[in-house]
């Protein structure tokens, strides 16, 4: 026979037990080596679904496990249209689409659009990792290969604005060029940029109108001018006169990246649409397009 005192005992352990019956452990879902939290963080934030957020969203849809607020535009078209930025999802529909057909849509594409906002995020990231910090000793891509920037204040490089020494031993992961600036050591973070800048400019555009001069033969076509822009998504336009632009900063790319924007943009001077007939006429001269025009989308270039 049990005292009074185990009694007592057993009434406070008892519901503790069946407490825990009841309680799953939450290792079980969401192991530790997994997630790292701060003493005291809530469950239900680390079980929050995944969300993506325009800076304009004025309505927003479960996708699976995945939030998605998205920008809703009524626009003069013929169909709904998704369009996927580094802000996020931008839906338009025209403006006799009831949105209980928008909805519906956007739950038909939902797989196409957290692929492409991860896609997204993912290019967002690699690029600020690839923010340069303008100070002696950095390093900018160069044609592909990574360049470090000294300050040499010994001289002024007033005809070329730089110069670009290639004699440095071939390293894995280490960069063998190094491009000389004439600037003293206390020239502001501005000042290096700007130098660095102008250096690039001056080799994209020799090198630009070279490759120009080199696939246009081959096209059949004869370009006029060649300007350079500072577009933040477009690389290239061309015009039915000959004009060419073409964004400097596709100097940080390797070559046969930029040779498939300048035979994009030469192509046009032949066919001034994106039909099957424009591809295959850059395909004569760039056989392996589809993979360049996937690197140019994927690499990450400096953030100036």
């Amino acid at each position: 026979m049990q005292s009074p005192f185990q009694l007592l005992l057993d009434l406070f352990d008892e519901p503790k037990a069946k407490v825990a019956d009841r309680t799953p452990a939450p290792a079980a879902q969401i192991p530790a080596e997994d997630v790292e939290r701060s003493p005291g963080e809530a469950l239900e934030t680390l079980l929050a679904p995944q969300a993506f957020r325009h800076p304009d969203a004025n309505r927003e849809a479960r996708l699976g496990e995945v939030l998605v607020a998205y920008e809703f535009r009524r626009a003069r078209r013929k169909n709904i249209g998704f369009m996927v930025g580094p802000e996020g999802l931008v839906v338009s529909a025209p403006r006799w689409v009831p949105m209980g057909e928008v909805d519906a849509a956007v739950r038909t594409k939902a797989r196409w659009i957290v692929n492409k906002l991860e896609a997204a995020r993912e290019r967002q990231e690699r690029l600020e990792a690839a923010r340069i910090e303008w100070k002696d000793g950095t390093t900018i891509p160069y044609l592909g290969e990574p360049v470090i920037v000294v300050l040499d204040p010994r001289h002024d490089f007033r005809e070329t604005g730089g110069v670009l020494n290639t004699a440095g031993e071939a390293l894995p992961g280490v960069a063998r060029m190094t491009l000389h600036i004439g600037l003293p050591h206390t020239a502001q973070p501005a000042q290096i940029r700007d130098a660095v800048q102008a250096w690039l400019m001056r080799q994209a555009k020799a090198l630009f109108a070279q490759r120009l001069d080199h696939y246009a033969p081959q096209l059949g076509v004869q370009w006029r001018k060649l300007t350079l822009s500072s577009a933040g998504t477009l690389w290239g336009t061309a015009h039915s006169d000959g004009s060419i632009r073409l964004n400097w900063r596709l100097i940080h790319f390797r070559l046969p990246v930029i040779d498939y924007v300048v035979a994009h943009e030469l192509s046009h001077l032949r066919v001034m649409d994106h039909s099957p007939r424009f591809w295959e006429t850059v395909r004569t001269v760039v056989p392996n397009y589809p993979e360049l025009r996937g690197q140019l989308k994927d690499e990450a270039i400096p953030r100036w």
